[in-house]
């Protein structure tokens, strides 16, 4: 049934649908904000992978407490 997945006319198919609902001047502007979220979502895992990642330092005991 669905033995050969999606193939070119499907993607062209998907695609005027798209212009025919948002429009021609609307989808780049669409474009370009989904690109600087995706840029904000990679930069933030990755500030917080290297967060995790980088070593803690433990803290000695003070020794003139006690």
């Amino acid at each position: 049934m669905l033995r050969n997945g999606l193939e070119p006319w499907h993607l062209l198919v998907v695609a005027i649908v798209f212009i025919v609902l948002f429009g021609s001047k609307k989808l780049p502007d669409t474009a370009r904000s989904l690109g600087r979220s995706l840029r904000i979502l990679k930069s933030e895992a990755k500030a917080m992978k290297d967060e995790s990642a980088a070593p803690t330092a433990p803290t000695p005991a003070d020794p003139a407490v006690r």
